[in-house]
C-alpha cells in the first residue's frame, strides 16, 4: 500500500515545491510591483484631481539664449525650397537612423512614395527623413558618402549636427519644429513617425481632409503618466530634473499629427523651455502645456504592437508600430484590402465588429490598439 501511495505522494510533492517557489518570486518582485502600482495611483491622482502643471511655467521655463543653444545647430544635409512650389498639406517627418538604409528606402516605395500619393489621393505630401550623426566617430565617417549619394537621389534627407541618441531625441524634435517652421510654414500639417512605423496614408490623409485644419493634435494619448525613477531604465529621469509626480498629457514620438497652428505654438514654447530634458514626446506635452494645448485620442494610432492583419482592420487604421522588414507586405495588404472592400452596410459592420473584438479585446493578444476600437 505504501508503495502505491508514493507517486500520489511525489505528485503533491511537486506541487506544493511549485507553490513555494512562485510565493518566493512573488515576496521577491512584491515589492517593485507595489512601488510601480503606488507611483501610478499618485499620478494619476494628480493628473485628474490636481490636474494644473502651474509649476511649468515657473521650473522649467529658460532665458531665450540658454533656448536658443538646443534649437540652432547647424545643418549638414538640408533643402530648404523643398515646400516652394505647392501648397502642402502635410509635411511628415520621419524619425530614422542614419544607418538605416533600407527602413527609409522601403518608406520610399510605399506609404512614403509622394508620387503616389499626389496621383492617387491629389494632395501634396513632403515626406522628409530626420537625422543626426551616427555617436561612434569611425562608423560616421563611413556614412557620410553614402547619406551624400542617397540624398543626391532623393533629396529629402534633413540633418543636423547632434548625435543621434535616445537622450538627444528632443534635439531631433526641434530639428522637425524649427525647419517645419523656417521652410515648410504653409504646411497646413505637421506629421513625426518613427521608421519602424507603417502609416495608413490614404486614411489620414481623408481624416485631415475633413478636419476644420485648425486647433489639431492627435495620437495615441498617455494621460497621468509617472516620470521612471528606476536608474536601469532608459527612460529614467532623476528628480532634481522633474521632481513632480505626473507628466502633461503627451502622444508618444512613435506617431502624432500637429495642425499648422498648434506646430508653430509648440515650437515657440520650445524656444522658452530647457530641452535637456530627454524625452522627446513628454518635451511636446509641456511644451503644449505651456500653450494651454491638449491631445486629441485617436483610437487607430497604434500602442507598442503591430496592427492585426484584417480587412476590418486596414478600413480605419492611421498608424502600426514595429515594422522593421514587413512595411512592404503591409503596404500590399491595406491597398488591397483598401481597393477591394466593401466598407457599407449592416451585415459588413456587424461582421467587422465582431472580427475587431475578436483581434483587439482579448487580453494579451494585441497591444496595438485599444479594445474601444473595436466598436468604432
Amino acid at each position: 500500500m505504501l508503495f502505491l501511495k508514493m507517486p500520489r505522494f511525489k505528485k503533491y510533492q511537486l506541487r506544493l515545491i511549485s507553490v513555494c517557489f512562485s510565493a518566493l518570486l512573488f515576496m521577491a518582485y512584491w515589492e517593485k510591483i507595489d512601488n510601480n502600482i503606488v507611483t501610478h495611483v499618485m499620478s494619476f491622482s494628480y493628473r485628474y484631481i490636481f490636474n494644473s502643471f502651474t509649476f511649468i511655467n515657473t521650473s522649467l521655463r529658460v532665458n531665450p539664449e540658454d533656448a536658443l543653444k538646443y534649437n540652432k545647430r547647424r545643418y549638414l544635409l538640408n533643402h530648404e525650397r523643398k515646400c516652394d512650389r505647392e501648397d502642402v498639406l502635410l509635411l511628415l517627418f520621419v524619425k530614422s537612423s542614419s544607418e538605416n538604409f533600407e527602413r527609409r528606402r522601403a518608406i520610399r516605395s510605399t506609404w512614403g512614395n509622394e508620387t503616389y500619393i499626389a496621383t492617387t489621393l491629389g494632395v501634396t505630401v513632403r515626406v522628409m527623413f530626420a537625422l543626426g550623426l551616427h555617436p561612434e566617430p569611425e562608423y560616421r565617417s563611413k556614412l557620410k558618402m553614402r547619406l551624400f549619394l542617397e540624398d543626391q537621389r532623393y533629396h529629402d534627407l534633413i540633418q543636423q549636427d547632434f548625435l543621434d541618441t535616445f537622450h538627444n531625441l528632443t534635439l531631433k524634435l526641434l530639428l522637425q519644429l524649427g525647419w517645419k517652421e523656417t521652410y515648410c510654414p504653409r504646411s497646413q500639417f505637421l506629421m513625426s513617425a518613427d521608421d519602424d512605423v507603417f502609416v495608413h496614408i490614404p486614411n489620414l490623409i481623408h481624416y485631415l481632409q475633413r478636419s476644420n485644419g485648425k486647433d489639431l493634435w492627435i495620437g495615441r494619448v498617455h494621460r497621468g503618466s509617472p516620470p521612471v525613477r528606476d536608474k536601469e531604465s532608459k527612460y529614467y529621469v532623476p528628480r532634481d530634473m522633474y521632481p513632480w509626480l505626473s507628466y502633461p498629457d503627451y502622444t508618444p514620438g512613435s506617431g502624432y499629427v500637429l495642425s499648422r497652428d498648434v506646430a508653430t505654438k509648440i515650437y515657440q514654447a520650445s524656444l522658452t523651455i530647457s530641452a535637456s530634458f530627454h524625452i522627446d514626446d513628454v518635451f511636446l506635452g509641456i511644451c503644449a502645456k505651456v500653450m494651454d494645448v491638449a491631445p486629441k485620442d485617436h483610437l487607430f494610432f497604434s500602442g507598442e504592437g503591430k496592427a492585426p492583419y484584417h480587412r476590418c482592420i486596414y478600413n480605419q487604421m492611421m498608424t502600426s508600430h514595429g515594422h522593421v522588414g514587413d512595411i512592404r507586405e503591409m503596404w500590399k495588404r491595406a491597398t488591397e484590402a483598401e481597393a477591394g472592400q466593401v466598407s457599407s452596410g449592416l451585415i459588413w459592420r456587424l461582421y467587422c465588429t465582431v472580427v475587431k473584438v475578436r483581434l483587439l479585446c482579448v487580453p494579451f493578444i494585441s497591444n496595438s490598439y485599444s479594445c474601444k476600437a473595436a466598436f468604432l
